[in-house]
C-alpha cells in the first residue's frame, strides 16, 4: 500500500520554461547559454550550485567572472526563476486533498538557493490557495522537502534516493515517485518505487488518483 508520495518540483508541481531561463541568463551575458542549461540535470557551475559544491555567493562570483561584469545575487535569482512558467491551481488543490486523505507528501528536487528563495516565500502560491489567498511557501504543502544542494547529490544518483529513504524511514514499495525526468523515474523504479512520469506542464492529477486507487486496492 502506498503511504508516501514523492513529488519532483520543476516539471511536476510547477511548469518549467527552459527557453525563458536561457533568455535571462543570456541577457546577463552568459555565453553559449543553450549548451550550459538543461531542463533536468545541470552541469558545470550550474550543476555545482545544485549539488552543493558551490555556494550561492560562489555562484554569483563565478557568474560575474563568466559574464565579465559584476552580477548581483538578485540578478542570479531573476535568471534562475526564469525556469518557473506556471503553478497550476489544480496542483495546490490536489496536494491539500492528498494530505487530507492521509498521505505523507515529500518534495524531492534538483534545485538551488535562488529558485528556493522564491519557492520558500509566500509568493509561491499567492492568489492560488483558496484557504490562504495571500500565499504560502512550498514547504507548507509538504511534510518534508529534500533539496539537492542541501543533500550534496542530484537525481538520478542512487545516493540521492538512498538519502531520502533513510531520512524518511520508508520502504520503496510503500512510496510513489512522481517526476517528469525519465532517467529519474528509471532509477526510482529500479529501487522498487511505484512511479509516474508526466510530461512537463501536463495535468497529471487524474492519472495520479487512478494509480493510487489501483495500487491501494490490490
Amino acid at each position: 500500500m502506498i503511504k508516501t508520495i514523492l513529488f519532483d518540483f520543476g516539471g511536476v508541481i510547477i511548469t518549467l520554461d527552459q527557453k525563458e531561463a536561457m533568455r535571462r541568463f543570456g541577457a546577463l551575458g552568459v555565453p553559449d547559454v543553450e549548451k550550459r542549461l538543461d531542463a533536468y540535470t545541470q552541469a558545470g557551475m550550474f550543476g555545482d550550485v545544485e549539488d552543493g559544491k558551490l555556494s550561492a555567493d560562489g555562484f554569483v562570483a563565478e557568474m560575474s567572472a563568466m559574464c565579465g561584469k559584476e552580477v548581483t545575487w538578485e540578478e542570479c535569482k531573476w535568471a534562475w526563476t526564469g525556469y518557473k512558467s506556471d503553478l497550476p491551481k489544480r496542483n495546490i488543490d490536489i496536494l491539500r486533498k492528498l494530505r487530507n486523505m492521509g498521505y505523507r507528501l515529500v518534495m524531492v528536487s534538483n534545485t538551488n538557493p535562488f529558485m528556493m528563495a522564491w519557492a520558500c516565500s509566500s509568493e509561491f502560491s499567492r492568489g492560488l490557495d483558496d484557504e490562504c489567498p495571500e500565499g504560502k511557501p512550498v514547504s507548507d504543502y509538504f511534510d518534508a522537502c529534500y533539496k539537492s544542494y542541501e543533500i550534496g547529490a542530484m537525481k538520478p544518483s542512487e545516493r540521492y534516493f538512498r538519502h531520502v529513504l533513510e531520512h524518511e524511514g520508508i520502504s520503496p514499495s510503500e512510496a510513489l515517485f512522481v517526476d517528469d525526468g525519465a532517467k529519474n523515474v528509471e532509477m526510482a523504479a529500479s529501487l522498487g518505487f511505484r512511479t509516474l512520469c508526466p510530461v512537463n506542464g501536463e495535468d497529471w492529477t487524474g492519472k495520479l488518483m487512478a494509480l493510487l486507487e489501483k495500487e491501494n486496492n490490490m
